[in-house]
């Protein structure tokens, strides 16, 4: 009998938990499908409870940027970006620490990275591509640092202040990296209690 990927992710997952070691009769293919299906709806509604949690947190926070946050130049995309990167990070203590660290770091680099375009303008052309290039170079040269190891929240983090400079109005780079970093901040905190609460509604 064919065994889908899924399939295959629960017998690897599931079938050596200790709690199966009491399951005395013998794991004939009826009973792997009944496990597999309890196994399945548990997955399931974990996964409805992470919809319920974000679904009403994203509703708060696009309220919350658009709304009183918007007088700090705030972003509701940044929070967002800062968000899933908490959960690409494995949520949970990592998840708030690579994602508010990295995304920081990333933003400052983001800025100087602008601010240097002038300095280089005798290049013309050249003066913005060099200036991105050098800040690459920092972001995967820093990634010794075991702190600023995650790559990709540190490029989250430059692109989010980029963004910011480049679509804002009057928004120079020295103006722009404040409300970047609260805007991660403040979209860390979203992704935890989004975390939160869906863990709470699948315990309850």
């Amino acid at each position: 009998m064919k065994v889908s990927l899924t399939q295959r992710q629960f017998i690897a997952e599931v079938l050596p938990n200790p709690l199966l070691r009491n399951f005395s009769a013998p794991l004939n293919w009826v009973h792997f499908s009944d496990l597999f299906n309890i196994y399945s709806k548990n997955k399931m509604s974990a996964l409805i409870a992470l919809t319920i949690s974000t679904g009403l947190l994203a509703l708060a926070a696009t309220w919350l940027f658009l709304g009183p946050l918007a007088v700090l130049h705030m972003q509701i995309w940044q929070a967002f970006i800062a968000w899933a990167s908490f959960f690409h990070n494995g949520g949970k203590q990592d998840g708030i620490l690579k994602t508010a660290i990295c995304m920081s770091f990333g933003a400052v680099i983001g800025m100087a990275s602008v601010m240097l375009i002038g300095p280089l303008g005798e290049l013309g052309d050249l003066a913005a591509p060099v200036a991105v290039g050098l800040g690459a170079a920092v972001i995967v040269l820093a990634a010794h640092i075991s702190i600023l190891s995650t790559i990709p929240s540190s490029v989250y983090g430059f692109g989010s202040v980029a963004g910011l400079i480049l679509l804002g109005t009057d928004m120079s780079p020295e103006k722009a990296i404040l409300p970047t970093i609260l805007s991660i901040v403040v979209g860390v905190g979203f992704g935890w209690l989004s975390e939160f609460f869906a863990e709470k509604m699948t315990k309850s």
